[in-house]
This record gives structure tokens, sequence and C-alpha cells, in this order.
């Protein structure tokens, strides 16, 4: 029986390898893309900076998860994962909160040198304060909510963005609708506690909005930018409108949306996104969704953001390749030249050859009736490996795998074995020197509504 199970999954590898080998690459599937610029699905993304290194706040799809994801880089090209204590959909559930999981974070360095964090939480705006990026973090409000669901029943009260201006005020601006329609964008002025207004709050609805409000200032102008649209589908878009002040009025830019979805760049409804400015040059941090286009997978990317002489916003153009910025994301380290084979894949867009490309739009999926998966990496010659990195798609999940080493590929030996005590992350680094041919991941207990996937697979 070993044998013949042994020869059907060497015909499946073969097999696999052979299909994945055929399919030709559609836009935004090329090796070496900097965009997406995390390995995974995410959204609604804000970012600080703070003694060199990013931090990047972002949901967890889909659509949200217990808790929020934040990714650390000293360099805009690798990223770590990293989960948050707080805030959390336990923590930040009261009497009024509706069932919305942990959504769409801001956060910004407030002059006290004090990080404060304005997060959606069961349809509710919930504030946290912290002395570092990555926490710990702490409601300075106790247990209840900065904004709550009833606020406002009409509207719904989530996407809070926090600006700080070059006097050293704070504003606050939310606000949604429901059902994809009628949304509105409140705005206030923040107390110097960043969890309380300090005067009334406003209505200073645009036309075109819908949700997602991003405050940026240039040469003493005041641009709302803000998402319309639907997600779901390639309707979602970024809008933007000018005003002489903080809290408006504000007019829409003649220009106005300036990121959109492009069939001919396969980008399909960018939107909800941050800007920043380093080096002296404006981004703009969006998410799209993901190749093909699936409405609950989405991906951080980032492009330029430029102003024109006379104060508009240049049209944004979406890029897969992406600015200098997240250019060469290896750099000098060489992954070992290899071949991907697999006992499995979902379709031709997941095939095992993808784990290679260097390309976090691409991705491995095992087949959902394929109960013990198995991807496999084959080297040139034999090779010895200091290291790895996996990448997996869901990197907060937990993960259970045996990895093996061959020098023939018929006798195994043990790299790591997660089977029992399952690890989770992004990158997950194994540092287990090995000389081998081969290289095999199985994974054990995979569930047909959630195969194992990976991202990315590199040994060094």
């Amino acid at each position: 029986m070993k044998i013949t199970i042994r020869h059907l999954r060497t015909l499946a590898l073969a097999a696999a390898l052979a299909t994945s080998s055929a399919f030709a690459s559609i836009p935004g599937e090329q090796p070496h893309s900097g965009n997406p610029i995390l390995p995974g699905y995410y959204a609604d993304p804000a970012i600080v900076s703070y003694q060199g290194n990013h931090y990047i706040y972002a949901t967890i799809d889909p659509w949200g998860g217990e808790q929020l994801s934040c990714w650390e880089s000293s360099d805009f090209k690798n990223w770590k994962l990293n989960l948050l204590n707080w805030p959390t959909k336990t923590a930040c559930t009261g009497p009024t909160s509706m069932g919305a999981m942990v959504w769409a974070p801001s956060v910004v360095q407030g002059t006290d040198g004090k990080f404060y964090m304005h997060v959606s939480v069961g349809s509710e705006v919930w504030v946290g304060v912290a002395e570092h990026p990555l926490g710990p973090w702490e409601n300075p409000l106790g247990d209840r909510p900065m904004i709550s669901a009833d606020f406002d029943r009409e509207f719904h009260m989530i996407d809070a963005q926090a600006f700080i201006d070059d006097d050293g005020s704070a504003y606050l601006y939310w606000g949604s609708g429901w059902n994809w329609v009628n949304g509105a964008c409140f705005a206030a002025k923040l107390a110097p506690d960043m969890a309380s207004f300090d005067g009334e709050v406003k209505n200073v609805t645009p036309p075109h909005y819908f949700e997602a409000p991003v405050m940026v200032k240039q040469n003493g102008k005041y641009y709302l930018m803000y998402s319309d649209g639907k997600t779901t589908i390639d309707t979602y878009q970024v809008h933007y409108a000018i005003g002489d002040s903080p809290l408006g009025p504000f007019e829409e830019a003649s220009n106005s949306p300036i990121l959109v979805t492009d069939h001919s760049r396969n980008v399909s409804s960018p939107g909800h996104h941050t800007v920043f400015e380093k080096d002296g040059q404006h981004y703009i941090l969006y998410h799209r969704h993901n190749i093909p286009f699936e409405p609950v997978h989405r991906q951080i990317c980032v492009d330029e953001l430029n102003f024109t002489p006379d104060g508009l916003i240049e049209t944004v153009t979406p890029t897969h390749r992406g600015p200098e910025l997240v250019a060469n994301r290896l750099g000098n380290n060489t992954s070992i030249p290899a071949s991907a084979t697999a006992s499995s894949f979902r379709d031709e867009r997941t095939a095992p050859n993808h784990v290679l490309d260097n390309n976090y739009a691409t991705r491995w999926q095992a087949a959902s009736d394929d109960s013990e998966p198995t991807i496999q990496l084959e080297f040139d010659s034999i090779s010895q490996v200091s290291h790895q990195e996996l990448r997996p798609t869901f990197g907060w999940k937990e993960q259970r795998f045996i990895m093996e080493s061959s020098l023939d590929g018929t006798s195994w030996e043990t790299v790591a074995d997660y089977r029992q005590s399952p690890i989770s992350g992004s990158p997950i680094t194994l540092i287990e020197p090995v000389t081998c041919k081969f290289l095999r991941i199985q994974f054990v207990d995979a569930a047909a509504e959630n195969p194992p996937s990976l991202i990315e697979w590199l040994a060094y």
C-alpha cells in the first residue's frame, strides 16, 4: 500500500508540474513584481514610521478578523507580520456594538510622542494609545467606544482617520453609509487626549463620498480624499475634494476620481487608502482586489502620488511593478534555484511554481479534496540550505505540517515538524541547515473549506 500511495503521489507531482508550467501569466502575475507589497489578503492600510522602521496596520481579510495585523519593515521591501494585543473583537464589544469585526485602523504619533489608534470594531470607533507602534495598546476610555454605533443610526460609524495639522491641532474624520449608498463624512477637532472632541461634530460630506476619509495638507490647502463605489465589485475608487481649512467646506476637484479600476492592467477596485511621504516623494498606500478577482480577498499596494503645479492631485497609475521604493525585494539574497511541484492545486492560477516567483499576487493552493497536500522543491543539484522563508497566504492562521529533506527523492529525513505544535506568522523562518536535493512540506488536517496555501517558499 505504501508503494502504491508513493507511486500515485509521484504521478500527481509530475502532472502538477507539467500542467502548471503550461499556463500563460496574466497582467500582475509576472515574477519579481513589487505590488502587492504584503503577502496575503489585507485591506484598509494605515502607516507610521518610528526609529527607522515602518509599520503598516491593516484589516485581515475576509472582512476583518478577531484582531488587527501590523506589518513591520526597515527597508519597505520585506515585511514581518505582528498581531497586536489590542484591538480585539472581544475587548471592543459593548452594549451598542454590532457584529462587524476589527476593521480600518488609523494610527498617528501625537505631539506628546505617543501613538494613537482609531479603529472600527462592531460598527463603532474605538481609540487606543501606546508608547510604541507595536504596543502594548490600551483603551484610554476603558471598555467603551469613542463613537458608538448609535451616534447616528442613519449612517455607519466606521473608517475613522486622524490628522495632525502643522500647528499640532488634531482632527478626526469618519463615516460611511449602509448597503453601499448614502455615505456621510463627519469631522471634528480632537482634544489633546485624542479620545474626545474639542468642539462640535460637523458633517463635511463632499460629492461622491461613501467612506474611508483621508486628510492630506499640501501648500496650505486641505485635501479630503475618500473612496466611493462598491468594493465587492469593480466600482470602488478614490476621489478627493479641496478646502481652505481642515473642517471645510470642501469642493470636489475637477479631475476627481484619481484612482480607478483599470481592466487593461488587471487592477480592480482600488481604494481605502492612506498617503505618506518619504524622501520628498508622496505615495498612496491602498488596497485592490487579488488576481483573479475575489470579492473578499484584497491586497495592499503602493504607488507614487504627485501634485500638479496648479494644486491638483495627478491621476494615479496603478502598477504591478510598484515604485522604486519597493523594487528589488530580494536584494542580494539570491535563493537556491529550484522547481516546485505539488500533489494538487486548485486551478491554473494557484499552481505550485508560484511559490518561487517573488510575486505576492500569486500563490499555490491545494485542491479542496486533497486531505494531506504536499508541495515539493527540487534543486538543480545537491545544495546546502542554511535557512528557509515560508510566506503562507494566511499568515495569521496556525499551520500544521512536516518538512522533510532528501538527497534522492526516495529516502526522507525530518527537518521540522509542526504537526502537533502548529506555527503561524509571515515569514515563517526555518534556520535548520541541511544538505539535500529535495525539500517537501506535507500539511495535515487539511480542511476542504480552507486548503493549505503558500505565497512564497524560498531556500537560501
